[in-house]
């Protein structure tokens, strides 16, 4: 394995190695704190992170407003309190050593003012922002006008393209590095767009080949490539290091600092990751981001699939094949079917499933009636998480909607991820993880359920392995 040689990233010389920020309060100050003590640049996430009181205590994020928009409010205020709180923790941990940066998701509700709260609330403590889920043509500007560098996430040199030409070409200077994350390998949100296949994985490599030969046409032959997703050892991507083709390369981690003494999550979260097998991790489009996502095929997951699985295309008249009339809601208003979804829907119904609610796309999901309760009322208890939510129809443009029918088929986002990182429940909650995870079990590192430090992962990472 060859030496790992530094970079200089956001201002200072630092290993080339990057905590992945990760979901609602999975990496916290704590965790990216101590990945900048052991070296390199550690990274808390900006969505909806979490704040304290004056003894330390966590605050609850809670919603008092009576409609959307109020609630959307409380929730950009909760975010800019808890991302300073989250920059001040960093930087204590961080003993001055490697890099701070904060990740956000663009398409993230009040992501601009979240982002500008922060930076003004945080002056000094925050040396990057690492943005994907989008297209972020506004990240530059803003962490320009606060003396901070950016790092876009992309998952092709045709994104990156793009970007450069529309916006960053006028802050070249605060370009600290392009992130390119796997859309097949990576966790949470993927980039994976229409012309790619998601059960067909593309080798990396060219991938980025082609973003850095992109990036040199603009000349930008010094900014660092930072690779994202499923990197695991790095004895795996030796003939990336020091490759004049690549020029400088980095290597970010999301999957592997989830389990360090540092990560916030649960134990119970922590001992699911240990017993993960191949194929656990699902790239799904169930997000109500609309976006292509990982996480774990736990039984939160798998609801979600039978949900779409109990689905069949209707008409709200008879025309050609569907002239199957069949009775949905609590006054039974007919609906057509095909005789031989008819006949489906009826089995569903017989097992249990009897309410039929409607998606954008013209079809009915069947679920239990406790279910469909719980859909109905996460969809009205909307905060606004989202620029635009396919769950419940919230837009932060506007009149605070998309104009399109709600979709039963997804769920309430922060909801769920708020459960699952401030509780034990790993089972009924959604857990993004990148589709590697499985390799905690076979990896001799974590023999016995060896969970190491942050200090000891960055210097075992260095290692090859």
């Amino acid at each position: 394995m060859k030496a790992l040689k530094p970079l200089v990233m956001s201002g200072r010389e630092v290993l080339p190695l990057v905590e992945g920020g990760k979901g609602v309060a999975v990496s916290n100050g704590e965790s990216s704190g101590a990945w900048a003590a052991a070296g390199g640049i550690g990274t808390f996430s900006g969505v909806n992170a979490d704040s304290y009181d004056e003894h330390g205590t966590l605050i609850p994020q809670i919603y008092h407003g009576k409609t959307r928009r109020e609630r959307h409010d409380e929730l950009i205020a909760y975010g800019i309190q808890g991302a300073i709180a989250q920059a001040r923790i960093a930087h204590e941990r961080s003993n001055g050593q490697g890099r701070i940066h904060m990740n956000v998701l663009w398409e993230m509700g009040g992501a601009e003012e979240i982002l500008h709260g922060t930076l003004e609330g945080a002056k000094g403590l925050i040396h990057g922002v690492t943005c994907g889920a989008g297209m972020p043509y506004r990240i530059a500007e803003i962490t320009a006008r606060y003396g901070c560098y950016y790092y876009p996430i992309v998952s092709s040199a045709r994104a990156f393209r793009a970007l450069w030409l529309r916006a960053y070409q006028k802050f070249r200077d605060n370009l600290g590095g392009v992130v390119y994350e796997d859309p097949w390998l990576a966790g949470g949100h993927n980039g994976l767009s229409n012309s790619e296949d998601p059960r067909v994985p593309e080798d990396p490599f060219p991938r980025v080949l082609a973003l850095r030969q992109m990036m040199n046409s603009f000349g930008l032959e010094h900014v660092p490539v930072i690779m994202a997703g499923g990197v695991w050892w790095l004895s795996e991507w030796e003939d990336w290091l020091d490759n004049p083709d690549l020029g400088p390369v980095a290597f970010q981690f999301g999957t592997r600092p989830l389990l360090t003494q540092e990560s916030p999550i649960s134990m119970a979260w922590k001992k699911k990751l240990l017993g993960l097998k191949d194929g656990d991790v699902l790239l799904n489009r169930f997000s109500p981001t609309g976006f292509y996502s990982s996480g774990v095929k736990n039984p939160f997951m798998q609801e979600l699939m039978a949900r779409s699985d109990r689905q069949v295309a209707y008409m709200p008249k008879p025309v050609g094949e569907h002239a199957a009339e069949f009775p949905i809601g609590p006054r039974g208003r007919p609906v057509y079917l095909t005789e031989t979804d008819r006949q489906r829907a009826q089995s569903w119904v017989d097992q249990g499933f009897t309410a039929g609610l409607k998606t954008p796309d013209s079809t009915i999901i069947f679920v239990t009636p406790d279910k469909a309760e719980q859909i109905l009322t996460d969809q009205i208890d909307c905060m606004g998480c989202l620029s635009a939510c396919q769950f419940s129809n919230w837009s932060q443009h506007g009149d605070g909607s998309t104009g399109k029918k709600a979709d039963p088929r997804s769920y309430c986002i922060q909801k769920t991820l708020q459960a699952v990182s401030h509780s034990d429940d790993c089972e009924n909650q959604l857990m993004f993880a990148g589709h590697n995870a499985y390799r905690f079990a076979s990896d001799p590192y974590y023999k016995d359920g060896f969970i190491p430090t942050v200090q000891q992962l960055v210097e075992r990472i260095a290692t090859g392995y």
